[in-house]
């Protein structure tokens, strides 16, 4: 009798244990939203910029899989650091149909705005499904436009005297980092947005050397402690999240993203990108 209930209590407790993980990884984890601060030291910053903040907002994923409504809640929240520069870095949207449209709509009135500048990419779910329709990008592309979001899609652009370089989607229909990098300037204050992180191993860079904002990856939502995330869409294992050393002058930083394709996290908080500007 006494190991009966010693079986019966051991399994209730394994019960209710397992019960309240998967409630906070469901529940809780995927809207604890984290502001993560880190310096970023850029060759070149001229010095009106030194002290300047730049946030980072990535992987939205506005649509069906989770409500939205968080992301609009974060994005207040985000406002009030007052961000100098805001780079948002690909997947505003998962895609199903036309009705993500709308939702995006709902949501682009509180899309944080850098108090200098604000510039996007798009990533490949950006592109529909399967990243293959270009109906989807030709339609979120202006209505990112029209709110603000200056879309570098394969191409540069200057803001008070910080080069952003932005790449169309690697799994994308428009990958061409050749014509993005193509007038690239060693001697100014350069940040590239790329979608993908697996773009890094490609020879496509023109010698380039500073930092590169990616997301795509959400940190793999779930991560067992000290192990790498089981599941990370990446070919290069090491590209998780977080800051990594590329070993040859760039720096490659990876948002966990604020939205999530489904709606569970454990160990890999979504993230929102806080950057102070300090020279290099």
């Amino acid at each position: 009798m006494e190991r009966r209930n010693f079986l019966k209590t051991t399994l209730l407790s394994l019960f209710a244990g397992g019960a309240t993980s998967g409630l906070y990884t469901w529940q809780v984890e995927p809207f604890w939203l984290e502001f993560v601060r880190h310096k970023m030291p850029v060759a070149h910053l001229p010095e009106h910029l030194i002290g300047k903040t730049l946030m980072q907002i990535s992987d939205l994923h506005v649509g069906n899989r989770f409500d939205y409504h968080y992301i609009i809640d974060s994005l207040k929240k985000a406002q009030a650091f007052e961000p100098d520069f805001v780079a948002y870095t690909g997947d505003f949207v998962s895609w199903e149909g036309p009705e993500q449209l709308t939702q995006l709509d709902e949501v682009l009135p509180h899309f944080v705005k850098g108090q200098l500048g604000t510039v996007g990419i798009l990533g490949n779910h950006d592109y529909g499904k399967n990243w293959s329709q270009q109906t989807v990008a030709d339609q979120i592309a202006p209505r990112l436009e029209n709110a603000g979001v200056d879309l570098l899609l394969n191409r540069q652009t200057t803001v008070h005297g910080l080069n952003f370089i932005g790449f169309d989607d690697y799994w994308g229909l428009n990958f061409d980092p050749e014509t993005a990098m193509a007038n690239y300037n060693a001697q100014v204050a350069n940040i590239v947005l790329c979608h993908n992180p697996d773009v890094c191993d490609l020879d496509v860079w023109n010698g380039y050397q500073g930092w590169i904002l990616s997301g795509h990856t959400h940190g793999g939502q779930c991560k067992p402690p000290f192990l790498v995330p089981p599941m990370l869409p990446v070919k290069n294992k090491r590209y998780a999240a977080g800051e990594i050393d590329l070993y040859d002058g760039r720096t490659l930083y990876i948002n966990r993203a604020l939205g999530h394709l489904w709606q569970v996290r454990f160990n890999v908080r979504p993230e929102i990108t806080i950057f102070e500007l300090v020279k290099a």
